[in-house]
């Protein structure tokens, strides 16, 4: 029993002592996040541009569908990256308004 008592202290303590975010924190992440965005388009813009232009030049057909696959794969993680920053950024920006709407308790 003294050892739950000990544990509930603990944590209670420790939420007390970590800060809570504020809407500069929000605003920073968010314009961060849209820069990395930004940055991250224009590589995958490059990279589509690169494999379009590069075609492989193997006669084999296996390999031609390997290589092709692979190209696909790595376009397609590129713009997931690219979007998934975008879509951080817009959700940091919303709390960041919703920051100054909701009252404090």
């Amino acid at each position: 029993m003294n050892d739950k008592k000990r544990l509930i202290n603990k944590e209670n303590s420790e939420a007390k002592t970590t800060p809570e975010k504020g809407p500069l924190s929000f605003i920073s992440g968010s314009l961060t996040s849209f820069l990395l965005c930004i940055f991250f388009y224009l590589i995958s813009k490059k990279i589509t541009i690169y494999f379009s232009l590069h075609k492989p030049s193997n006669s084999s057909e296996i390999v031609q569908s390997i290589s092709s696959s692979i190209n696909t794969l790595i376009i397609g993680l590129s713009f997931l990256l690219t979007f998934s920053f975008a879509f951080i950024g817009l959700g940091l920006f919303i709390v960041f308004i919703r920051s100054f709407l909701v009252k404090k308790i």
